[in-house]
């Protein structure tokens, strides 16, 4: 059989006489792999964990870390100061969401008796589709048509100090008009059939 090796430890601790790791490691196992396997952690007990899983409402099996229905990991179950700081929470969302009823209650009956001009009702959009003749679908691409051309226009008001932002400002202006001319190509493939005119 081949000699063992001498570690570097004998120097300073053997007194002469050679250590081996076989023999500093005491009770070691010859396992090579191991399957992977997660500890459970001692902090979570049956007793803190909650029963009941949050996102299916299946209560969790004896002992078990992860719902059986839907995979979800366990929770802690909830202190009693958390309960509280819940319940103070719940409090001070529904005392808001209140609130805001009342404010949207106030502002639409102070809305109702504001007296509109009488031409206003044409700018309904109803009224415009009407007026125009188009279907829905396609009365929103033509307002997005028209939405993009504003914009290219705008991009006009843009000053250029040099020759490159001139260019910046010339392929905003392109992108604008292109985006424009795809609503418009929708507006046109999304007008209903009865509305065609047949030749």
């Amino acid at each position: 059989m081949a000699e063992r090796m001498p570690t570097i430890a004998q120097t300073s601790w053997g007194q002469g006489q050679p250590i081996y790791m076989s023999e500093v490691v005491h009770e070691t196992q010859r396992e090579f792999w191991r399957p992977p396997a997660i500890a459970p952690e001692e902090s979570e007990t049956a007793s803190v964990m909650a029963d009941t899983c949050l996102s299916c409402g299946t209560e969790f099996l004896l002992g078990a870390r992860f719902c059986h229905t839907c995979g979800r990991k366990r929770p802690l179950a909830l202190t009693a100061s958390a309960k509280a700081d819940a319940a103070e929470i719940a409090g001070v969302w529904e005392s808001t969401v209140d609130g805001i009823r009342s404010f949207l209650q106030r502002s639409v009956q102070a809305a109702s008796r504001i007296k509109f001009p009488s031409w206003l009702h044409y700018l309904h959009f109803h009224e415009i589709k009407r007026w125009i003749g188009l279907s829905t679908a396609s009365l929103i691409a033509f307002m997005l048509g028209l939405g993009c051309i504003a914009g290219a226009l705008l991009v006009g008001l843009l000053t250029a100090k040099n020759l490159v932002e001139w260019q910046a400002i010339q392929f905003y202006r392109a992108e604008w008009l292109l985006a424009a001319t795809a609503c418009f190509v929708a507006g046109i493939l999304l007008k209903d059939p009865s509305d065609r005119i047949d030749d």
